[in-house]
């Protein structure tokens, strides 16, 4: 007993019954019912959204016994021929297996005969971009001067290796991916129509599966029928494509947001008595986050409703902490080949979520007392009174230092206790937050003059990026803990948050306390080390070379000899290696 997957059973055979490429289908229906129907067709895409299907439903409205147009009749012998794949006027030529120039120079001489049945012989090259460059180079004349009876349609999934030649003799056509609600929708029809039940939650799983790919959605579809026996049900179809459940997925955040280490390990420990995919889960886990960043900013869009409480933790977690999650799940992703094992990526992964800890959830969990602490992980009693100490003897030994250095420069009464207020600590901010460094409980120092911030940056003992970023930098002003500062926009790329990170800490050391950075772009305003760098080096130059023309042996050769100073040949001598 023969069995025709769903696949083929449900491929299209008229325009009408496409899924998910209007844009296509209108440009080729206007094109047949108008007449003006061009030679060559290029049609675009990803695997399963229907190039081929496309073009054979074009094939068949320019064959059509009962007329041309977009509408073919499906019915003619012409009709189920070209759905039979028989029909001797539609070639189909794979290029993957058909790549020389051999196969290419067969196709051109048989084109100059005219079809033997239909009005049009139509010649579908799929996977185009496998032909080789001796083949495109055989087919250029014919395909820019074809035959008035040979129409090409070509198929690709790669068309950044055709030729520029190539596309330029042809119009070209990109299909989309389909998204999920397209491939949910087309699942639940054909379902019905096979009388075969199943729950939404398999069908959602079946549809995100297929990742945009229609035909991968319906092969997995023929597995999960296979697999189930009978109803589909989420369980079975998450069984089947090896996916997590996503109430693992909502423990885990929970666990986050509680703060609760011990639980978040306990979750990954058992998650991996299912030998997961590690990798798909951090896919959960960033998308589940997507979908708690966008009911945090648009309240109003509808996010799905399944086992996560969006709600909740919308509600529980700030915003920036949710990108911050996302970034670091993006990334662990990516490093999950690099760890000593993929559990262990994974497991770090989540820890370094949870250092960054959400304060609101924080308080909620710890006692009152320590509430105003849960912003980062607490430091033991003698490492706080080692950096209270430390922190004292920087703001006095800098304050003595401003003092000897600038005493015209009004300084702030220096620290009187050992033990000063301990700086509030330091939690990384995500880029899309606009203030780039912690607000400071207290300042210490003060910069005073643009003079003041280039001996900051000269003893900061930055180096690469960080130190660009601060040689950069204009003074502007400082007061009540916010340092402002400037950038041209030539240089506002250097502005990262790790990088401004590192230049609050080395700027912060030197003032005895916490700095908040604020940048402002535009013209320049004050002087920056690398514009003070640039003049200096500018005067070194001109007094070099003034000095150097005034020696009696330069004048006199200048004289006697008509001798001139080539530009640009004269170093100052502190330059030289």
């Amino acid at each position: 007993m023969s069995y025709l997957v769903l696949a083929r059973k449900w491929r299209p055979k008229r325009f009408a019954e496409l899924v998910g490429q209007e844009h296509v289908v209108r440009a080729l229906t206007n094109a047949l019912e108008t007449g003006r129907v061009h030679h060559a067709f290029l049609f675009t895409g990803t695997r399963g959204v229907g190039k081929t299907t496309i073009a054979r439903i074009f094939a068949k409205s320019l064959n059509c016994e009962r007329g041309t147009g977009a509408d073919p009749c499906g019915e003619c012998e012409t009709c189920q021929a070209i759905d039979a794949g028989r029909y001797i006027d539609l070639l189909e030529i794979d290029a993957a297996s058909n790549t020389g120039v051999d196969n290419v120079r067969e196709l051109i001489e048989n084109a100059q005969y005219m079809p033997s049945r239909g009005r049009y012989k139509v010649y579908l090259i799929d996977e185009v971009h496998m032909l080789s460059k001796a083949a495109f180079n055989a087919l250029l004349k014919t395909l820019e001067e074809p035959p008035e009876h040979v129409k090409f349609l070509f198929a690709t999934t790669d068309p950044e290796k055709l030729l520029v030649t190539v596309l330029s003799r042809c119009l070209q056509f990109n299909l989309k991916r389909l998204d999920e609600a397209q491939i949910r929708g087309q699942i639940s029809k054909i379902l019905n129509a096979e009388g075969i039940e199943a729950d939404d939650d398999a069908i959602a799983q079946l549809a995100k599966a297929a990742d945009g790919s229609l035909r991968d959605g319906l092969s997995l579809l023929d597995q999960a029928i296979a697999y189930a026996g009978g109803k589909l049900d989420g369980a079975v179809v998450a069984s089947m494509l090896g996916t997590v459940d996503r109430t693992r997925i909502q423990a885990l955040l929970a666990a986050l947001a509680d703060v609760d280490g011990a639980r978040l390990l306990n979750e990954a420990a058992q998650l991996a008595e299912f030998s997961p995919d590690w990798a798909s889960i951090l896919d959960a886990f960033a998308l589940a986050l997507h979908r708690i960043q966008v009911k945090q900013l648009v309240p109003d869009m509808d996010v799905g409703s399944d086992a996560i409480d969006v709600e909740a933790l919308a509600a529980a977690l700030r915003p920036e902490l949710v990108q911050l999650w996302y970034q670091m799940a993006l990334n662990g992703r990516r490093d999950l080949a690099y760890a000593p094992s993929p559990r262990s990526g994974f497991e770090m992964t989540l820890l370094r979520m949870l250092a960054f800890r959400p304060e609101a959830a924080a308080q909620r969990t710890m006692p009152t007392q320590a509430a105003a602490q849960a912003s980062a992980p607490q430091a033991p009693p003698q490492a706080v009174q080692q950096v209270r100490n430390e922190a004292a003897a920087r703001a006095r030994a800098v304050f003595e230092e401003s003092n000897a250095a600038a005493p015209s420069r009004p300084a702030p009464t220096p620290p009187t206790s050992v033990a000063a207020p301990p700086p509030t600590p330091v939690t990384a901010v995500p880029t899309s937050a606009p203030i780039l460094a912690p607000t400071p409980v207290a300042s210490g120092l003060l910069v005073t003059d643009s003079e003041h911030w280039l001996e900051l940056v000269a003893a900061s003992g930055l180096k690469g990026p960080a130190k660009l970023l601060a040689d950069n930098s204009g003074f502007i002003a400082h007061s009540e803990g916010v340092l402002r500062l400037s950038l041209t926009p030539e240089q506002e790329h250097l502005k990262s948050p790790s990088l401004v990170l590192q230049l609050c800490d080395a700027i912060g050391q030197q003032l005895a306390g916490q700095v908040q950075i604020r940048f402002e772009i535009g013209q320049s305003r004050g002087e920056t080390a690398s514009g003070r760098q640039a003049r200096e080096r500018v005067a070194k130059q001109s007094g070099a070379e003034s000095g150097f023309i005034a020696e009696p042996a330069v004048q006199r050769l200048m004289q006697q000899h008509s001798a001139q100073l080539v530009p640009d040949s004269i170093r100052p001598l502190d330059n030289e290696r």
